[in-house]
Parts: C-alpha cells; sequence; structure tokens
C-alpha cells in the first residue's frame, strides 16, 4: 500500500538503534501537515494516530478517497481548529501508508514481509521526532491522540520531556492488559492461519490474506464499541429479511456489520502491518521502562496534561487512564482529568462526541491564550 504520489516522505538520514536491537538509517516517514506554522513556530500539534490509522487525520484521504479518521476533531473551528494550530501527523514505522514497513523493500530489493524488525511505540515516536528538526521546531505546542496514539504520547513526553508545552493523551493506557493481548494475539493468528499468508510472503506469491485480516478486522472492531451501542443500534434485528433463514449467510444485522468492516478493511490495510503494530502496542509497558514506577517517566518535564477517557470504553477502561493521572499526581504534575459519559464505547474519541470535543477545543484555546 506504499503508492505515492500524493504521499509526502521525510527521509530520515540519522541511524536509529531499534529497541530489538536492530539499527535502521535512510528510512521513510510519511506525514501530512494542516494548516500554518506561525513565525515563531510554537502553534503546531503533533497527533499521534491509532492501530488502523494513518497520516490522513481529517478531510479527504488521497489514496481512500474516505473522510480522514479525525475529521469530527480537526479542521478549521473544530477543536484542534487548524485556523489557529499546525498540526503534523504521520504514519507510523510498520505502518502502510508509505512509512517504513513490512511492504517495504530491504537492500537485497525483495519485500520484507516478516524479515523486516519488530518494532515498538518507542521505536515508532523515536522515528516521528525526526519531524521536529524537519520543521525547525524547537518545543509542540501540543502532542495527542487516542488509544495506540495515546500510548505514543505518553513515550513521547518521557523519551523528550521539554519538547511539548501540553501532553493529551485520550483512551489510552501505560501498559497492555492481557485481555488486549489476547485480542491483538486473536488477530494475529487470523492472519497467519489464511492459507494466503504464505509465512508473510504473500506479495511475491500474489495472493493476500484477505479472509484472515478481516477476521481480525472484525475481532478488533468488536472491543472498540460498546454492549449498550451494539444493543441500541442493532439489538437482534435481522437483515433485510422477515424471518431466519436457517443457514450460515448474515442473518443478523450486526453480522452484515461486521463482515462489511472486514472487507473494506481488507482494501486499506497491509497483514504484515496489522501483526507488527499489533505486536508493538502489545510490547508497551511504560512503568517496565522505569522499574515498575510510572511516576518516574514523567519526572522531568513541567508540560500540562489534560488525560480523557470514557464511560463506555471498556477496551482501555477510565481506571487504567486514572493510573496515569495517579501516577502524574504522585510528583505534582500540572493535570486535568476528564471522564466522558459516551456510549459509543472506545471509539468515542473518533466520532461526534460533543462533550468530548469541547473538552478537547477548551484545553487547548484555553492553554494556548496563555501561550
Amino acid at each position: 500500500m506504499n503508492t505515492g504520489k500524493n504521499i509526502k516522505t521525510l527521509i530520515v538520514n540519522k541511524p536509529l538503534k531499534l529497541d530489538c536491537g536492530k539499527t535502521i538509517k535512510d528510512f521513510p516517514i510519511a506525514y501530512e501537515t494542516y494548516g500554518s506554522l506561525n513565525s515563531k513556530k510554537d502553534n503546531a500539534i503533533l497527533v499521534f494516530h491509532a492501530l488502523t490509522g494513518d497520516q490522513f487525520v481529517t478531510g479527504i484521504n488521497p489514496i481512500t478517497n474516505k473522510e480522514g479518521w479525525w475529521s469530527y476533531a480537526v479542521g478549521p473551528d473544530k477543536a484542534i481548529d487548524t485556523n489557529k494550530y499546525f498540526v503534523i501527523c504521520s504514519n507510523v514505522i510498520g505502518g502502510c501508508m508509505g512509512s517504513y514497513g513490512p511492504s517495504h523493500k530491504d537492500s537485497d530489493e525483495k519485500i520484507f514481509g516478516t524479515n523486516f524488525p519488530v518494532i515498538t511505540i518507542n521505536d515508532m515516536v523515536n522515528a516521528q521526532y525526526s519531524l521536529l528538526d524537519h520543521f525547525g521546531i524547537n518545543k509542540l505546542f501540543s502532542i495527542t491522540g487516542g488509544s495506540m496514539g495515546g500510548m505514543q504520547v505518553l513515550q513521547f513526553i518521557s523519551n523528550f520531556p521539554d519538547k511539548s508545552k501540553t501532553v493529551i493523551p485520550i483512551a489510552t493506557t501505560s501498559s497492555h492488559s492481557a485481555q488486549n493481548i489476547a485480542f491483538n494475539e486473536l488477530g494475529r493468528q487470523a492472519i497467519t492461519a489464511d492459507s494466503n499468508w504464505k509465512d508473510g510472503n504473500y506479495t511475491s506469491n500474489e495472493t493476500n490474506p484477505g479472509k484472515g485480516l478481516a477476521v481480525a478486522r472484525m475481532a478488533a472492531h468488536i472491543t472498540y464499541l460498546s454492549k449498550k451501542g451494539l444493543q441500541e443500534k442493532f439489538g437482534r434485528k435481522l437483515q433485510e429479511r422477515e424471518d431466519l433463514k436457517f443457514g450460515f449467510d448474515a442473518d443478523f444485522q450486526i453480522e452484515s456489520y461486521l463482515r462489511y468492516q472486514g472487507s473494506v478493511f481488507v482494501d486499506r490495510f497491509d497483514a504484515n502491518s496489522y501483526l507488527y503494530i499489533t505486536r508493538a502496542m502489545d510490547y508497551f509497558d511504560l512503568a517496565k521502562q522505569f522499574n515498575g514506577n510510572l511516576s518516574e517517566a514523567f519526572k522531568n518535564t513541567n508540560a500540562k496534561f489534560f488525560i480523557i477517557s470514557f464511560t463506555s470504553d471498556w477496551l482501555y477502561p477510565t481506571q487504567e487512564n486514572k493510573d496515569i493521572v495517579i501516577a502524574l499526581n504522585s510528583i505534582g504534575a500540572d493535570v486535568g482529568f476528564v471522564e466522558i459519559e459516551s456510549d459509543k464505547g472506545h471509539d468515542s474519541f473518533l466520532l461526534d462526541v460533543p462533550d468530548f470535543l469541547s473538552a478537547l477545543k477548551n484545553f487547548l484555546d484555553k492553554s494556548y491564550e496563555e501561550n
């Protein structure tokens, strides 16, 4: 999926040592920007995307021709107002929208596949730091992102404590729970069990493990929703029929919805990237990097934090977000917290949830006035 005339790319010349021990250099980071960088270069917001996101945050994605993944939040006069802020977002390394990943070629001109090095959230963040040098930005106004994007936010401010004025992790966690590792493993097993996966060499074999990837997406998508939201939207409604068919076609609307989500995902995402990125999420444990003390991860920063969770998010429940607040409070950090009422589950941060969008906008705009 490294198709590219509409993709802006930065070639990172400096060697980057990965957590797995390998070193990469002269590798591409694909990115997109929105709004304008002001003369003082103090209005930049670095947005980190979640598992299946990319650099095309808002507007129409030129590759998929679909709306950007955070169009509700980012744009002129929106929560992250591009009339005021300069928004930068890059595709993570390991991804499939132009940044260095398993669908790139090695030095022998062979597609990496599963010979690509295993990457971590830390590696993703260290690679993206090059964008600050590229734009000549000494200090970001804010860093933000939800889910895996929130993990990157936490890792970034830990690695570069003086490089952002404000920090907004949304619907996230400081370490992946056993339950979330289990769901990710289910998805990976679905992909690798597909006979078209070919040990990760499906591109050179001209196959595509689309069925496995679709099942992985279906399983993950369930975790992004809430029981109440699913019940209200679908219940036990049948799919365009009056009665059960007594077979294994999609009798229920929820079955049809999940199958659709799986099929459209296959068109825009790479199966090996799914393996690599979910693995990076599973490895994420910020406290472990500091001998089990999460507070130590933030002790060197004077940034202002605003942590947001959602009532119906059972993937990264409010308590996991509160644990980050507790760690920050214990070192006297400047931290605000809000739990937003929503029945839309984990996906609430991607959807039109007015209380969330206004809380985000108010925090950013008030902080910018103090800038």
